[in-house]
């Protein structure tokens, strides 16, 4: 428990010691919005990981080749990554449910083994160096963008788009009968998780000094994913707060690192038996909620 320790007793000192684990904590709660995005809408998108990769390589090449500066390229990775989800989400968006699951991990298969692994600009499988990487440096760049994301994200969910977005995933019939452009809806959500995913990737690329093709892979789609059921997908918090556990896990547990994969499945078992709408739910943040504490009384908008 010498993580927990030092985090309350020592702060400085565990900021200082712990940068690249706080960076990567950052990347992985921006990745956490953008499947927090698609799930709010409805949809059961996987793609996040393959718009990573297109942030991260656009990026990287871009540095690499043409020498822009930090903040242009990873503009230009966010940018390429929401242009890749429009022309993705197009034909994919007809489906739902575990088709769309499928549809999307097809196109990051196709998307790593059609076009990472074959292109020469990708390094062919070998993955890129990337000398202009500056953790210590990019952490705080990490920070302010998280909290900016989650920011918009919570006020996002409260305006029109949210309120929209919930009403399809609750019941598409109904929200088509109400006037709601379910299409339209349904690609904006798509578009943001594209962006908010490329965006991740790009910072995260200057923070490694190699961009690894390994990484943007099916494993990656499953830790998304666990951000998501972990920390519950009933407000922005919830992915955000299952990213911080699921990414931090390891150094908390190192004393049983024989046993660490045993422990991490033995807890999401757990939260998914005890409080299946996640850590963060509507009841708020608790791991369990014991049977004599008051539920959360909801009033129905009065008509009109």
């Amino acid at each position: 428990m010498d993580f927990l320790t030092q985090l309350f007793t020592d702060p400085v000192g565990f900021y200082n010691s712990h940068t690249l684990l706080i960076a990567q904590v950052g990347i992985n709660s921006i990745l956490a919005a953008s499947i927090f995005v698609v799930l709010y809408s409805g949809q059961l998108s996987l793609a996040a990981p393959g718009f990573m990769a297109i942030g991260a390589y656009t990026s990287v090449v871009m540095g690499q080749r043409w020498h822009t500066p930090l903040p242009l390229s990873i503009v230009a990775g966010t940018l390429f990554a929401g242009v890749a989800g429009l022309v993705v989400g197009l034909p994919v968006l007809r489906l739902r449910g575990v088709f769309l699951a499928i549809a999307t991990i097809g196109f990051i298969e196709a998307l790593r083994f059609g076009v990472i692994l074959n292109l020469p600009i990708t390094g062919e499988g070998l993955g890129l160096s990337n000398p202009d990487a500056d953790p210590l440096g990019g952490l705080n760049i990490v920070l302010v963008s998280v909290a900016v994301v989650v920011f918009l994200l919570w006020r996002l969910t409260k305006g029109r788009l949210g309120h929209a977005w919930a009403a399809i995933r609750q019941d598409e019939l109904a929200a088509l009968s109400q006037g709601i452009n379910v299409s339209r809806y349904k690609m904006i959500a798509f578009v943001v998780s594209a962006v908010l995913a490329g965006f991740a990737g790009a910072l995260e690329s200057h923070l490694n000094f190699f961009v690894d093709p390994n990484e943007y892979g099916v494993p990656r789609t499953v830790q998304v994913l666990t951000f998501a059921v972990l920390g519950g997908t009933g407000n922005i918090f919830g992915p955000v707060v299952g990213a911080l556990f699921i990414t931090t896990l390891p150094e908390i547990i190192r004393q049983v690192a024989n046993y660490r994969d045993i422990v991490s499945g033995a807890i999401l078992i757990a939260v998914i038996v005890f409080r299946p709408q996640g850590i963060v739910g509507r009841g708020g943040l608790a791991i369990l909620r014991p049977a004599w504490w008051p539920r959360v009384r909801t009033r129905a908008p009065a008509p009109g």
